[in-house]
């Protein structure tokens, strides 16, 4: 999702599985007790590594645009925050002994928020470019491709980025899929899509939803789930398989930062060794984008 040159990956749409949790009030919290860390236990060494400030305050805040599924979004309650990304939050909150706060937010403004100090981090799907790491640093965790959703029936017979010229295209603003569509125009020469941005990703799918924008661009994961989960597979499907500019997803802190920012990347580690981390992709149908080891701004 990050090259100027578009390179296309063809999967397999894969069944998402949807597990919801209960409880909460508006974010999701980690700490040693939390049922969706299983056993995992804190790791001294990894503790002593965050700063002494985080250390004192006893949380780490994650901001999330919880409007993603699987990958984040809120319970049926409409307050708690789950999916994957909310889960790998809890496992890093065991192996740190620090609670994990998924905190609900803007995702446009989530890197400048956090280099203000509002939030810790950003931990939302969030792609590792180069543009981004001029303001963050990524501890990268994932890696997912974008993918063309449309509406169930496919009435327009979109299949390509180039079947979107001359269209209304919706997507979430400040995405690296609004990146793609913009880079895209020249292709349309004259015919140029009409492109409308939204504040949310369900603000964007809801335009698709009603006919009022022909497709949304997604990242394969949250796509694929729209296309297959019960509750949305009568509204949404995929255009095709295909999986555009391939890239890696990290968690994002501030560049002055690099204790908070050495202390997840160690905990994500062991989260990957003990296998606690292919668990958590295994619950939410994620093992297409997993990763061997994490890294540090390779995105770019």
């Amino acid at each position: 999702m990050k090259h100027s040159t578009r390179r296309r990956v063809r999967l397999a749409a894969a069944g998402i599985a949807l597990t919801l949790a209960a409880g909460g009030c508006g974010s999701a919290s980690a700490g040693t007790d939390d049922a969706a860390t299983g056993e995992v236990a804190v790791d001294q060494q990894i503790r002593a590594m965050l700063p002494d400030a985080v250390r004192d305050r006893g949380s780490i805040q994650l901001a999330t645009d919880p409007s993603y599924a699987p990958m984040e979004s809120y319970a049926p309650d409409g307050r708690t925050i789950i999916g994957f990304d909310a889960d790998l939050a809890a496992a890093l909150g065991s192996i740190t002994g620090i609670r994990v706060e998924m905190v609900a937010a803007d995702f446009s403004s989530a890197i400048d928020e956090t280099v203000k100090g509002t939030y810790d981090g950003v931990l939302s799907s969030m792609t590792d470019t180069a543009e981004r790491e001029k303001l963050v640093d990524f501890v990268d965790y994932f890696s997912a491709g974008t993918a063309i959703v449309v509406q169930r029936g496919n009435p327009r017979g979109i299949s390509d980025l180039k079947d979107l010229c001359g269209q209304v295209v919706a997507v979430e603003k400040s995405t690296v899929q609004a990146d793609l569509l913009r880079r895209s125009q020249p292709s349309c020469g004259a015919n140029k899509m009409i492109i409308k941005n939204f504040k949310t990703n369900a603000d964007a799918l809801l335009q698709v939803r009603t006919g009022r924008a022909v497709a949304i661009l997604n990242d394969y994961p949250p796509a694929a789930h729209l296309a297959t989960d019960a509750r949305t597979r009568s509204y949404y499907q995929l255009a095709s398989t295909v999986q555009y500019e391939p890239g890696l997803m990290g968690l994002a802190v501030a560049k002055d930062n690099t204790g908070l920012r050495d202390a997840l990347r160690a905990a994500l580690d062991s989260l990957i060794r003990s296998g606690r981390y292919t668990e958590l992709l295994q619950r939410w149908g994620l093992m297409n984008g997993a990763l061997a080891s994490s890294s540090i701004n390779a995105g770019s």
